[in-house]
């Protein structure tokens, strides 16, 4: 809780005195698209990992195991055209009867019962320790959590107003500085719970606020008695609800070299009204090439070392070392230009002379 109030302390800062916007200019957009791709391949691989690989077989688990979740990923399939089908409240409704089937002929867990929750004050514990984690935490949480997020949400809903990065920035500062002191774990704003929110047919702000009442109700009717009812929720459902959470979050790393935000530029319209409009700005092959490079660079690193800071700094650095021999060249380019140029006048004066 500690770390988590150091870690909320800095974005809050970096929020209030608008540090975390002037980062966002100075970050290119491929590298931004690269963290989202990165965070959805992490969500398959987790949910392939953790989740899915672990199933047990169906003669020792039949209400949880394989058979399950290929049933749920071919739903999942036939259903990815119809974007107001209800997977995912068919997968909880499914998921929640098992898990109660499960519970109820346990006999070392119990059923949810009415339980208020009694509110008690925690004074978190604060060390070196908490502060370092605290101050090692904030890269992912500015990455992933802020700066991904406003992008995320301006790509999946180009229609609709999307939240600025220090809004997001605020948000996530106020929800863990005033949580932790009543033993809450530590919350962001991930772009993976965007994705998942969206590709289950979340569209307007009202479905985060259902969302949110609902997740109170319970906590504050029934607490900690909750606890067997998750931890039995079937794994082989709530992997493939991952699995497709992660693509959809990954999917948005479409749009790099036609869509998105920095390839749009200003232009006057063509019909002769003089107004100022917005065309999609036209790029070579070998731009193409360079901002895919960058991307995956920057998920290569978020992969392989399972940070964003580290395909963060590797994707920064191969977009302006690319920015450097591009300049580099030019200048190059300039420099023999002019040398050529002055040769041939230098030759043509001592021919005169000597004449």
């Amino acid at each position: 809780m500690a770390a988590g109030s150091v870690t909320a302390g800095l974005v809050l800062l970096l929020s209030i005195t608008g540090l975390i916007r002037l980062v966002t200019r100075v970050i290119p957009v491929p590298v931004i698209k690269g963290i989202q791709f990165g965070a959805g391949l992490s969500l398959v691989i987790f949910s392939g990992s953790s989740l899915l690989q672990k199933l047990n077989p169906a003669w020792e688990q039949p209400l949880d195991n394989h058979a399950w979740a290929f049933a749920a990923f071919l739903l999942l399939i036939l259903t990815q055209r119809r974007t107001r089908f209800p997977f995912a409240l068919i997968m909880f409704v499914i998921g929640l009867a098992i898990a109660l089937v499960r519970v109820a002929v346990s006999r070392e867990m119990n059923m949810p019962r009415l339980h208020i929750w009694n509110p008690y004050f925690i004074l978190p514990k604060w060390s070196s320790d908490a502060i370092g984690i605290g101050i090692a935490q904030l890269p992912l949480t500015t990455l992933n959590s802020v700066i991904a997020v406003s992008a995320l949400a301006s790509d999946l809903l180009p229609n609709l107003p999307s939240p600025s990065v220090t809004a997001v920035g605020i948000s996530v500062a106020v929800m863990n500085l005033s949580g932790c002191w009543f033993g809450a774990m530590p919350v962001c704003h991930g772009s993976g719970g965007l994705a998942a929110q969206y590709r289950f047919g979340a569209r307007s702000g009202a479905s985060v606020i259902l969302l949110g009442a609902f997740k109170v109700i319970l906590g504050v009717l029934f607490g900690e008695s909750l606890l067997n009812l998750l931890q039995t929720f079937p794994r082989s459902l709530l992997g493939i609800m991952v699995l497709a959470s992660g693509l959809e979050l990954a999917r948005v790393g479409q749009s790099l070299n036609h869509g998105a935000s920095d390839l749009w530029e200003a232009s006057v319209e063509e019909d002769g009204s003089g107004r100022i409009g917005n065309r999609h700005r036209t790029i070579s092959d070998e731009e193409r090439a360079r901002r895919w490079n960058v991307m995956l660079i920057t998920t290569a690193g978020i992969l392989a070392f399972k940070n964003d800071a580290v395909g963060f700094i590797a994707g920064t650095l191969c977009h302006y070392a690319y920015q450097f021999t591009e300049w580099a060249e030019a200048k190059l380019h300039a420099y023999r230009r002019g040398s050529s140029e002055r040769t041939p006048l230098l030759w043509s004066l001592g021919t005169c002379e000597g004449s």
